[in-house]
Order: structure tokens, then C-alpha cells, then sequence
């Protein structure tokens, strides 16, 4: 069951970076030069509220540094990129792994 809901969560940052990735590619044809939108940026046009509130939970329960290292480190990362990373990890972590005795082992 926890499988299930890691592929799904994957499922749902693997669609959120792929609509990121249109979302640059329609804007990068449209200026004729490249243009890739940081997650702060997405963040702040798509929900500010939930982004104050992640900043004030996150400086209350982990202290301003981790925030200020998410300000320096995370936001600034292209949003598709972000996105493609957590997909990964996440179906990482609901992967089922293969038997090592093979298909018909008792």
C-alpha cells in the first residue's frame, strides 16, 4: 500500500515537471531565447500563501538557517528540474525490487 501512494506521489511531481517543462518551452518559442522559470517564482505566481506558510513552518521548526539555505539553494532551481528530481526519488522509494532468486523460486 505505502508503494502504491510513493508511485502515485511520483506520478503527481512527474506531471507537475512535465506542465513546468511546457510552460517554459511555450515561453522560450514565444521570446526566441531560452526561459526557465525558478520554483521561488513558479511558487510565488501559482500560491503566495502557501509559500509563507512553508517559509514561517519551516523557520519555526528547522530555524531561519534552513530556510535561508532553501532561499539560496532550492528556489532558485529551475521548477521543471525540481519537479523531475522528486519524481525520481519517489518512485525510488516505492520501487519493488525483483527476486534474486528469479521467477519461479519457492
Amino acid at each position: 500500500m505505502i508503494r502504491f501512494v510513493f508511485r502515485l506521489l511520483s506520478l503527481v511531481a512527474l506531471c507537475m515537471a512535465v506542465a513546468a517543462g511546457v510552460l517554459d518551452s511555450i515561453a522560450s518559442v514565444s521570446a526566441s531565447e531560452v526561459v526557465v522559470t525558478p520554483l521561488g517564482i513558479a511558487w510565488l505566481e501559482l500560491s503566495p500563501d502557501t509559500l509563507s506558510v512553508v517559509s514561517d513552518t519551516v523557520q519555526r521548526d528547522w530555524g531561519p538557517r534552513a530556510w535561508g539555505l532553501a532561499i539560496r539553494w532550492l528556489l532558485p532551481l529551475p521548477a521543471f528540474s525540481v519537479f523531475l528530481a522528486l519524481s525520481l526519488v519517489l518512485w525510488m522509494i516505492g520501487y519493488k525490487r525483483r527476486s534474486p532468486a528469479g521467477r519461479f523460486a519457492a
